[in-house]
């Protein structure tokens, strides 16, 4: 799996053959070809599986993260990384390929609604959020949507400054969010 996500970063969509992942990984082509039998299943699998490892890497990091003071700014900064990660890059190749390619897009919709709702989720626990209110779920999906613009920015060129100086200035902006929800919420118990 990491093989796959390996190639995908260095060579693209394009470059990435079951051939150059069963050899980067150390499997015969007929142990590869047994498990994925075509390369969208085995790119999709490989996204899949990285992802899913990254998101425990990622609750392992924000459990890291102590008390309330800084909380948003740190768990915002959490998943800017999250999105700058390699990772992202394998999923954006898979995403572009697949505009075009129907066999890939037919496995990549499916997995990317997956993976956004996970992420959605994910967000919703590291920022300690109730999302049922519809101005909540706005603001984390916001500060998703931010986070994988900033990312595709970040494919050209070291954007990690200017990245730094958004992530900063957005959590200020979601606490007030976030703090606007919390008093509503408690406005209208308290009717």
């Amino acid at each position: 799996m990491a093989a796959t996500v390996e190639c995908l970063v260095e060579r693209g969509w394009a470059g990435t053959t079951t051939t150059l992942v069963a050899e980067r990984a150390g499997v015969s082509r007929g142990a590869q070809l047994h498990h994925f039998p075509t390369r969208a299943e085995l790119v999709t699998a490989a996204v899949e599986h990285v992802g899913a490892e990254s998101v425990q890497v990622l609750r392992a990091r924000a459990a890291e993260i102590s008390g309330t003071e800084g909380r948003t700014v740190a768990v915002v900064g959490l998943i800017a990384d999250f999105f700058a990660s390699p990772l992202f890059t394998a999923a954006l190749e898979l995403w572009v390929a697949a505009r075009t390619d129907a066999e890939l897009h037919e496995v990549v919709l499916p997995l990317q609604t997956r993976l956004g709702r996970e992420t959605h989720r994910l967000a919703v626990e590291l920022l300690g959020v109730d999302d049922s209110d519809a101005e909540v779920r706005l603001a984390v999906q916001t500060t998703l949507d931010l986070a994988r613009g900033l990312a595709l920015a970040a494919q050209l060129a070291d954007d990690s400054r200017r990245r730094e100086r958004i992530v900063q200035g957005w959590a200020r902006t979601l606490d007030r969010e976030l703090a606007t929800a919390r008093e509503r919420t408690d406005h209208e118990g308290n009717r």
